[in-house]
């Protein structure tokens, strides 16, 4: 479990939504692997306005239906909606695809043209309107999240073996204010899965390499690992990796093979 600054706790694995909805021919097993997912206890589903065009949250809203108090949702704002009105509305379409009074988490999805004050005035109206619990950011590197106004619950970032670089700057800084981050793509888009020393590693622990990925990225209680699984089998591959335990010599090797940074380094996106 992680725990946000407000106080709320959650799982430290969750599910990602990112291409999910866009297939109608895949949607029946999509809606299966979500609600495989919370059956296990993989409560946090995020999504975002602009996965499909709404179609992300169409699926989810399916997928929840009659469960929604299992579940943290989550979802984004566009950059490009992030005025103080354009916000609300767009906040208000989520709910109404996602079918929900309410978000548990709403995230600016990355930096835009709009001043961080004025769409963080637009969380803290959504807030008091009862249409979003609390609110955070995505893709923004240190100095952005030095800038914000007080109430942010984590920085949601791409994170993974290949992808080390927030632990240099970022991913401490976040510590100091005890907030989590969310990291999305934690298996690399699945471009992870065929490294020969994953997979070596792997094999050596009885895992699957996604499992190794998923259980590094969880090997701290400060990062929410959000992978995206389109079949009720990745799923259960993916809760597997809870019970997944890297000791030191594991962790010493996955370091020699992806080394962590060295220098800052500007913030990755995909």
């Amino acid at each position: 479990m992680i725990t946000f600054p407000d106080g709320t706790v959650v799982p430290v694995l969750g599910q990602g939504t990112w291409n999910l909805g866009d297939s109608p021919a895949s949607r029946n097993a999509e809606i299966r692997a979500l609600r495989t997912g919370i059956d296990l206890g993989l409560t946090v589903i995020d999504t975002a306005e602009m996965y499909g065009d709404g179609r992300s949250e169409d699926l989810v809203e399916e997928a929840i239906r009659g469960r929604r108090d299992e579940v943290f949702l989550v979802s984004k704002v566009l950059p490009s909606n992030a005025s103080a009105a354009g916000t609300i509305e767009a906040c208000h379409a989520s709910l109404d695809r996602l079918g929900t009074d309410c978000l548990d988490l709403y995230l600016l999805h990355w930096r835009g043209r709009f001043p961080f004050e004025e769409t963080v005035a637009a969380f803290e109206a959504l807030i008091d309107e009862g249409s979003i619990r609390a609110w955070g950011v995505s893709n923004l590197d240190t100095d952005e999240l030095q800038s914000l106004p007080e109430g942010c619950q984590t920085d949601q970032v791409l994170y993974n073996l290949t992808r080390r670089g927030p632990e240099f700057d970022l991913m401490p800084w976040c510590a100091s204010k005890k907030m989590p981050v969310m990291a999305y793509s934690p298996v690399e888009q699945g471009r992870l899965l065929g490294n020969p020393d994953l997979t070596a590693i792997a094999r050596e622990l009885g895992a699957t390499p996604a499992q190794v990925a998923l259980a590094w990225t969880m090997r701290t209680s400060s990062v929410l690992a959000i992978p995206k699984a389109s079949t009720a089998e990745h799923v259960l591959e993916n809760a597997a990796a809870r019970d997944l335990h890297l000791n030191d010599t594991d962790l010493e090797r996955l370091d020699r093979a992806f080394p962590p940074p060295a220098h800052a380094k500007p913030l990755e996106m995909l």
